[in-house]
């Protein structure tokens, strides 16, 4: 059964809808009674959210007045009322008790049900996708530079002269692959073996400090290397065909016959 405020509320939001419905044309019956079934359900839920409030207030002030009953039993001067102080605390603690899984029950399935409903899926798809990125940017290193036919050669069955050369291929299509993609700087514009100072708070990830390190930032050394950092990348985007591998770095050349 519905409360007075629930009716009244029911009412006013019906009558709304009815007007809006006449000056927009809509004389259908299904609609008015579609919104009351939901005007209904906000009500309820109002409801149910100023109970569990109402709850919340009783549970504190029950557990303020046993804390005032379990002062009181303390006192010298109370010994005669010990009986009845016992009573209100326990009678005290029933209603806390009571007031508590009340207020608490609803809003920790409403909890539950939230958490679920904002589990996040499984992210497999975004980190294949960049799996097949990465695999598609050796690809282009290879393709530009033989990178991986170099790396997975054995070097020991060639003579300096021959690595040299391949070296320099390597060297020359990889750059040009690199610098087409990532736009790369130093990270100190010194010259290798000058003195640098080193600021407080540097990003550990621009710095590697060698030696012996004594005291806080800042601090002044040997530049060894002058590092390298890049501040755009513009690597295409892969459209895979298939989810259940990566695509090949290189394909296997078949000269027909």
């Amino acid at each position: 059964m519905l409360t007075a405020p629930t009716l009244h509320c029911v009412r006013l939001f019906n009558g709304i809808i009815e007007s809006a419905a006449d000056r927009l044309g809509f004389h259908n019956r299904r609609y008015p009674i579609f919104f009351v079934r939901q005007s209904t359900l906000m009500c309820a839920k109002r409801e149910l959210r100023l109970n569990m409030h109402a709850m919340k207030a009783i549970a504190i002030i029950a557990v303020l007045l046993l804390v005032v009953v379990n002062a009181l039993e303390l006192l010298p001067a109370a010994s005669a009322f010990q009986m009845y102080l016992s009573g209100g605390a326990v009678a005290l603690s029933l209603v806390a008790l009571i007031a508590i899984l009340v207020g608490r029950g609803p809003s920790r399935d409403n909890r539950s049900a939230g958490a679920e409903a904002a589990r996040p899926m499984p992210v497999t798809t975004r980190a294949n996708q960049a799996d097949a990125e990465i695999v598609s940017f050796l690809a282009m290193l290879q393709t530009r530079g033989r990178l991986v036919d170099f790396l997975m050669d054995d070097i020991n069955a060639h003579d300096d002269a021959q690595v040299g050369a391949a070296a320099r291929v390597v060297h020359a299509g990889c750059k040009t692959a690199l610098l087409e993609h990532f736009r790369i700087s130093p990270v100190r514009a010194e010259s290798e073996g000058s003195t640098v100072q080193v600021a407080a708070g540097y990003s550990p990830d621009e710095y590697r400090l060698l030696g012996k390190i004594s005291g806080p930032a800042p601090f002044s050394g040997v530049l060894v290397h002058h590092g390298w950092k890049t501040d755009a990348v513009n690597l295409p985007r892969v459209l895979r065909s298939s989810t259940d591998r990566l695509p090949a770095i290189a394909p296997a050349e078949v000269e027909l016959r």
